[in-house]
């Protein structure tokens, strides 16, 4: 028998099944909601090594991780690393993970349509919203050019009809 714990292939983690394989960093940021940046930091602050894989942790150190993840306030790291920070609603700094994260920004851009802010108008008709160049970009749909293919059969022909009554 060997003295480090067997791998385990795939960990259930803030409802999500993570690949136990991965280096611990790298598994965290399959999470939705969880960058690079925070995934460090939380981390950093269970004093775990970033290097190693998410399948050879115990399951304490799974559980402080998970509570972690779901509450990144209770290790007292700085605000700006949340992601939801002075909430409408609540006003206090949240982090969402997940579905959550995905309804709260489908309402805010429903709100932003409701009061016909500048963004909500430019997100109900499908354009960028933050002040990036439409002329070249962001097109959607079928192309509007020339196809020079269909426009070269069309003059061949014209060529051709003009010879034909040319002759007659």
């Amino acid at each position: 028998m060997s003295s480090q714990p067997q791998v385990k292939a795939i960990i259930r983690m803030a409802g999500r099944d993570l690949n136990g394989t991965k280096p611990l960093l790298a598994a965290l940021r399959d999470i939705k909601g969880i960058n690079f940046t925070l995934a460090y930091a939380i981390v950093r602050a269970l004093r775990l090594d970033p290097s190693m894989r998410l399948g050879r942790l115990s399951d304490s150190q799974l559980q402080a991780l998970e509570k972690a993840i779901t509450n990144p306030k209770s290790l007292n790291l700085p605000g700006w690393l949340l992601n939801r920070r002075k909430d409408l609603e609540t006003g206090q700094d949240l982090h969402l993970l997940e579905s959550d994260l995905v309804l709260k920004i489908k309402e805010d851009i429903e709100r932003e349509k409701t009061i016909n802010s500048w963004r909500g108008f430019r997100h109900s008709l499908g354009l960028k919203v933050r002040g990036q160049r439409t002329r070249t970009t962001g097109r959607k749909g079928q192309t509007v050019g020339v196809r020079k293919k269909a426009t070269a059969q069309q003059a061949a022909a014209q060529q051709q009809t003009q010879k034909k009554e040319g002759e007659k």
